[in-house]
C-alpha cells in the first residue's frame, strides 16, 4: 500500500523533535462549484530539530510514533523567513 504525502507549513514547534504542520487542500464546493480552501494539522517528527515556522515542508507517513504523530519528515522544500 502506498505511504501518504504531505505538503505544508511549519505553524509551531509542538516540543522536543515534533513540529505542528497545516496542510492546505482546495476542493469544488458540492453545491456552489466554487474552490474552496481545506486544512488540516499534522504533527510531524523531526527528528534533528531542524524545522523552524514558516518552512515549507514536506512529510511521510510512517508507523505510528506517539498518539497523535505517525508522519516523518523528509524534506524540507523551502526555508521560511
Amino acid at each position: 500500500m502506498p505511504k501518504r504525502e504531505i505538503t505544508g507549513t511549519v505553524i509551531s514547534r509542538a516540543g522536543e523533535k515534533s513540529a505542528t504542520v497545516l496542510v492546505e487542500r482546495r476542493v469544488i464546493h458540492p453545491k456552489y462549484h466554487k474552490t474552496v480552501k481545506r486544512f488540516k494539522k499534522y504533527i510531524i517528527h523531526d527528528e534533528n530539530n531542524q524545522v523552524k515556522v514558516g518552512d515549507t515542508v514536506s512529510a511521510i507517513e510512517c508507523r505510528p510514533i506517539s498518539k497523535s504523530k505517525s508522519f516523518r519528515l523528509t524534506a524540507i522544500v523551502k526555508a521560511g523567513e
